[in-house]
Order: C-alpha cells, then structure tokens, then sequence
C-alpha cells in the first residue's frame, strides 16, 4: 500500500470519527419539565418510575445525585438503554445558560424533558416558564 493509499485512509477514518462525534450533539431542541422531585424522592430511579431505573436503578446514591436528571428523546444521539446514564451538556440558547444533566428516562417529544430543578436553573429569563418549553443546544459529556 502506497503512501497516497495511507493518507486517503487516514483521512477517512478522521471524518468517520468526527461524523460520529456531530451525531452526539443537537441544536436549537424543544425542552420541556418534568416533576421527578429526585430530592423529595430519595434520588430513587425506581420510585420516580424512570426507564433506566433498569440498568442505573442500584448505582450508588453519589452516582444518582451528582447531576440534574433528564429524560432523553432528542434528536442526535443513542437511544434507550445505550442513553442511560450518559450526560449531557444543556445550554439555553436565549440566555447561555448551562448544565450537565445525567440521562434517567426516555421520552416521546423529540427532545428533553429536564427535571423542573434543571429547567428552572436553565430558564434565567422566564422566558421557558412563559413559553412552556425552552430551546436549548446540548452535547453528550463524560460523566
């Protein structure tokens, strides 16, 4: 194999890979609230009913508690069980304001339904509350 030969191949897994790092992220997604109460409701994945309860349910109490919760339905990035536990990086796009959220749940609106806490530290402005929805850009993080 020729040098050319190297480098074109080269070049091509270096796309391959950052096609697949842009499919990790979206932008200008509907985010709504949901009242999971982690707090209220001891950070139990199973009493809130949560999707990944499943999988994450047993994590220890630190691993439950450390982000913001979020039901995960967006449109760029794994599904199901392969979002379970992963995080996200939420940034209102009306005010830049951010925070990591740990995905617990699934959805069906086409984006995320942040627990109330995490929409509420997002929604500076009030302009969610008033909208009922914000529009924010996220971007899968590590943990």
């Amino acid at each position: 194999m020729g040098r050319l030969s190297i480098c074109v191949m080269m070049f091509l897994c270096a796309f391959a890979f950052a096609a697949k790092a842009n499919a990790q992220s979206a932008s200008s997604v509907r985010a709504t609230y949901h009242f999971y109460n982690p707090a209220q409701n001891g950070w139990d994945l199973f009493r809130v009913s949560a999707f990944c309860s499943t999988w994450d349910g047993n994590q220890p109490l630190e691993w439950r508690r450390r982000y913001g919760w979020t039901a995960f339905c967006g449109p760029a990035g794994p599904r199901g069980r392969d979002a379970c536990g992963r995080c996200l990086r939420v940034t209102n796009t009306g005010t830049g304001a951010q925070a990591t959220v740990r995905i617990v749940d699934q959805c069906s609106n086409g984006g995320l339904d942040l627990d109330e806490g995490v929409f509420r530290q997002l929604d500076t402005d009030g302009q969610g509350y008033a909208r009922g929805h914000l529009i924010v850009n996220y971007s899968f993080v590590n943990c």
